[in-house]
């Protein structure tokens, strides 16, 4: 992928799936939306026609990076991408209600979905899915299934991904698990890497 071209070749790049977005995001319905967003990602990402700027494309020595790529002040959307150097991975987290679509840009992610269990005073979860996603592979998370880890598994290489709120993602509840099972919510501020 040649992500680090500049120009016009890549502000056309970017024009082109700001509009995919906010058709998408105009459609109205949440199933919608990110069903269409998905189908635009994925067929960017195979034709090869999705470039990012470089200033995207910086990773983290410690952790994986966050890089505002596009806020969309009419419609609300906001367009991250991340940056996972090998090794790097969040906690359990949710998505802080908001709806969300995920495209592998480059590399791989293994993506673990999980389910809260009721809505008692101790949180549980279950397991639910894991998923190899290579590069073109997305997949969406609507409220209230929006709990999972993301993790770069290689030893060796880098992975980027694309994510699309439906809002600003500011915070998330990240969970942290307990010797009995449970897990205990703590909310933790997000910020970008710039």
């Amino acid at each position: 992928m040649e992500a680090t071209m500049a120009g016009p070749v890549l502000e056309q790049s970017v024009h082109a799936l700001v509009g995919c977005l906010d058709d998408a995001v105009r459609l109205q319905s949440v199933d919608a939306i990110t069903e269409r967003v998905k189908c635009e990602l994925g067929r960017m990402i195979a034709e090869r026609s999705l470039l990012l700027p470089e200033r995207c494309l910086r990773s983290h020595p410690e952790r994986y990076a966050r890089h505002l790529l596009y806020r969309s002040e009419e419609l609300g959307y906001t367009a991250v991408v991340m940056v996972w150097g090998p090794g790097q991975r969040t906690g359990l987290h949710d998505h802080s209600g908001l709806w969300c679509v995920e495209g592998v840009v480059e590399g791989e992610l293994e993506i673990t979905r999980f389910e809260r269990l009721g809505e008692s005073e101790a949180i549980h979860f279950e397991e639910c899915e894991r998923i190899h996603a290579s590069a073109g592979s997305s997949g969406s998370l609507i409220p209230p299934h929006e709990y999972h880890v993301l993790a770069n598994d290689s030893a060796a290489q880098t992975a980027i991904t694309l994510h699309i709120y439906g809002g600003e993602m500011t915070a998330c509840s990240v969970f942290e698990p307990q010797a009995d099972g449970s897990f205990v919510c703590r909310e933790r501020p997000l910020s970008y890497d710039e």
